[in-house]
């Protein structure tokens, strides 16, 4: 399912690309089979690249999987099982092997779920949304203002002017996971075209998310009520700390090492991180009504639980090939790449926390 917001802010809305199919022409996003030796995700990467002309990382965990039924050309029809992988766009491809067999359209969320036949694949879509979370990022104005500046002073005064008894913990856990998502975008450009000027959004994002986490922290011991726990509060914006530091972390060893180079697994991880840290956005705003919010919730941090365990298994799977690579003619560059996956190991356990974290509010309050 391929995906872009609308502008370069964070919490603009999102677009869904559809293409139409070639003989029914109904509007459908792009699939197709899933050749031997080649892993579930790169054959949907590849697809959505000869359907409809986009390329960018794709995250290997499905988002989910819906059912269609499918006339051969036998005149069998045949149910047809397809999991949906997410595809952060970065590349829009002026001439693609399909361009003649099909259209292609991006569209809102709520269109694409209109166009789509298939009802389980109208759920993904509406699914795929943040509504709770740009609706929260429309009613505070802080969202946009730390997705749109980087300079640490003025956001700081920003957020002393507006918060400074006033214990609202949820505008500050929303600002915090903004940086986180902006800066697993950049960390994800960076391992895709190498331009070194991501390795310095991702330590200004970084020093933003510093300013809020003191300012929570400052808020925790002036406010006499707080929404949870002290202690949740501050292992929850700890752990999302911890995820946007080890990105800090990870392309500082990037820029010291000066990798240019980076292994698919590396991709894959980062393409991880994207999707998490998306998902850890959305996670943010629904804490207002934990009790109303508690089953969407639960979702959520399943899902990133299980993109953590599937983190481990990339991980494993890019040290070993490392090692089988270069242990034993280039030790250093495997202590190099060694170091970048130790890093992005660490970001995607950071959202595992977080995830444990929320799940522990919620069986408190829901």
């Amino acid at each position: 399912m391929p995906y872009r917001s609308e502008a370069h802010a964070i919490d603009a809305p999102v677009r869904i690309l559809l293409v139409t199919s070639r003989e029914t022409r109904r509007w459908v996003i792009p699939k197709g089979n899933h050749p031997a030796g080649m892993s579930a995700h790169a054959a949907a990467a590849l697809e959505a690249e000869e359907e409809a002309g986009v390329q960018g990382l794709i995250c290997p965990e499905p988002l989910g999987s819906y059912r269609y039924r499918k006339k051969r050309r036998s005149g069998a029809s045949l149910l047809i099982d397809v999991d949906v992988f997410p595809l952060a766009v970065s590349n829009e491809l002026t001439a693609w092997k399909e361009q003649a067999q099909r259209e292609r359209r991006w569209v809102s969320l709520a269109e694409a779920a209109e166009m789509v036949d298939e009802p389980d694949l109208r759920d993904l879509i509406r699914s795929f949304g943040q509504a709770e979370f740009r609706a929260a990022a429309q009613r505070t104005g802080i969202l946009h203002a730390v997705a749109a500046r980087s300079k640490v002073s003025g956001m700081f005064a920003w957020f002393q002017r507006l918060l400074p008894k006033s214990g609202n913990f949820f505008d500050l856990f929303e600002a915090h996971a903004m940086t986180v998502v902006a800066g697993a975008n950049a960390l994800s450009r960076l391992l895709q075209d190498g331009d070194r000027e991501h390795i310095r959004e991702v330590i200004e994002r970084e020093h933003d998310a510093d300013e809020i986490i003191r300012e929570v922290l400052t808020t925790v011991r002036e406010t006499f009520l707080t929404p949870f726990d002290r202690g949740a509060i501050t292992s929850l914006i700890g752990s999302l700390d911890d995820a946007i530091d080890e990105m800090q972390a990870a392309v500082q060893a990037i820029d010291m090492y000066d990798m240019t180079v980076f292994e698919p697994e590396m991709k894959d991880m980062a393409a991880i991180i994207v999707d998490a840290a998306r998902l850890t956005a959305e996670a943010m705003p629904l804490l207002r009504d934990v009790a109303r919010n508690g089953v969407r919730l639960h979702e959520l941090t399943e899902r990133l639980v299980r993109m953590e365990s599937h983190g481990d298994d990339i991980h494993t799977a890019g040290l070993k090939r490392a090692f089988k690579e270069l242990g034993p003619i280039d030790a250093l560059r495997f202590s190099v790449q060694r170091e970048v996956y130790k890093h992005l190991e660490r970001i995607i356990d950071a959202f595992e926390d977080v995830a444990n974290e929320i799940d522990g509010i919620v069986i408190d309050h829901a």
